[in-house]
């Protein structure tokens, strides 16, 4: 790959050394080129591994409480104990140490929402490079201002990623700096690719790896330094309903543009997967999955209860995937799930587990008409209270109701223990009174 690395850095000087007018033309990568893809080689990821080593967290890939509710041997890569929250460090870090002492001089720049800002702001100020990040606005403030922390030149430019990154190309001709892709530049695949290293020294006779996939970065590289030290071990790649870029580009034998839509794990929200992604991952997945968004809730909420962790939600699909019931085969299999990161907004937080209860069917919602006499509303928190429901939420309508003028309509949340208890309530309700809407019924 050295040698396509040189002749890419040739044609980056090229692209900086243009004069044309902003508006005159669109600015491409030149290490994420669609005509000349680079296949990242398992040797790649063994020098990232020497390079970053120290640098990096050495996360822990521990058995799960959950091994016996899914009937497998289940284990938790845990990249969100990373120092910025993320797997993204590995590539990052290796990226910056693999520039030339010229290019460390004059800094680097990227377009991001997250994660991949913070992992190059972080390792930047460690290694003493400028680096500048160019985040769209609907970007978290908390993961603004962390970047900032971390000493790196924060533009908010863009209502989202793509204009973002076109920004920032434009940038990095303009100042002579080396754009890095998140999740397609060779040494952020390898470096990525340290924790499929990781995972196999720490479950050796694993059968299985479930790993997330945005831009195909991780996939990729994880799936190469699995497969090359392992080719049995089963690769899976999950991705989400909103916006499943890698299944399309698989069907496509390249990548193509996939809409996307707002989601819980919208760090893989990826329109375009990379390039150099697609080409080194395409042969070593061996399934593609997609799962829904309360999947990825209960999933989230699943972690912080049973793991005492706090997983965002686009690492918390892999497990998503297995409670969704689409891995199946992997039942009684030793198998990996990389949570490969923890920056949740804490403002969403409270949504995303509140849609957790929901979908667990410990979050209820009803609405039932009652007697409006002295009594009625006092008859009906009777009948929730002996059963052990908590009532979170209670309102009255009167004004718009067609029944009798002596009723009243009553909407509740109430919480309960289990999909069974909720069951329970229904029952009870139904028996005792003659108009009970449950649920999503409710529309």
């Amino acid at each position: 790959m050295d040698n396509q690395l040189i002749e890419k850095q040739e044609e980056v000087e090229e692209v900086l050394e243009s004069s044309l007018p902003v508006e005159d033309k669109e600015l491409k990568d030149p290490y994420c080129d669609a005509d000349n893809p680079v296949q990242v080689k398992f040797e790649d990821i063994s020098a990232a591994a020497y390079k970053i080593k120290g640098g990096v967290q050495h996360t822990p890939c521990t058995k799960s409480q959950m091994s016996q509710l899914f009937g497998m041997d289940m284990y938790f890569k845990k990249e969100f104990l990373q120092f910025t929250g993320s797997f993204k460090e590995r590539g990052a870090r290796y990226t910056l140490l693999a520039l030339t002492k010229e290019q460390k001089k004059k800094g680097v720049i990227a377009a991001s929402a997250g994660n991949h800002a913070l992992a190059l702001a972080y390792h930047g100020n460690n290694l003493g490079i400028s680096v500048t990040v160019v985040m769209p606005i609907v970007a978290p403030i908390m993961k603004v201002s962390a970047c900032r922390n971390h000493g790196a030149k924060v533009i908010v430019h863009g209502k989202d990623i793509s204009e973002s990154k076109d920004y920032a190309m434009h940038m990095s001709r303009d100042q002579d700096l080396i754009y890095i892709n998140g999740y397609d530049h060779p040494n952020i695949l390898a470096g990525q690719g340290t924790m499929g290293l990781e995972i196999i020294e720490q479950v050796p006779d694993l059968d299985a790896c479930v790993i997330p996939v945005g831009g195909g970065g991780l996939i990729a590289g994880t799936a190469l330094a699995i497969k090359s030290l392992h080719p049995k071990v089963t690769i899976i790649g999950v991705e989400i309903e909103r916006c499943a870029s890698f299944t399309a580009a698989l069907e496509a034998g390249k990548p193509v543009y996939t809409t996307t839509s707002s989601s819980i794990a919208d760090g893989l929200a990826v329109p375009t997967v990379g390039v150099n992604a697609f080409f080194t991952a395409r042969h070593l997945i061996d399934k593609m999955v997609v799962v829904q968004e309360e999947s990825i809730a209960l999933a989230i909420l699943r972690l912080i209860e049973l793991e005492k962790a706090v997983v965002e939600g686009a690492g918390a699909v892999g497990l998503a995937a297995i409670m969704q019931g689409l891995l199946p085969e992997l039942a009684g299999k030793k198998v990996v799930v990389a949570l490969c990161g923890g920056n949740i907004d804490t403002t969403a937080l409270g949504r995303v587990i509140e849609r957790g209860l929901a979908a667990d069917g410990r979050l209820v919602r009803f609405i039932v008409t009652v007697s409006d006499r002295p009594g009625g509303i006092a008859e009906l928190a009777k009948v929730i209270s002996d059963l052990g429901v908590s009532i979170k939420d209670i309102f009255h309508e009167r004004a718009w109701l067609k029944s009798d003028i002596f009723s009243v309509q009553v909407k509740c949340v109430v919480e309960t223990r289990d999909q069974a208890h909720s069951k329970e309530l229904e029952d009870a309700l139904r028996s005792q009174y003659k108009k009970v809407i449950m649920g999503l019924d409710y529309f």
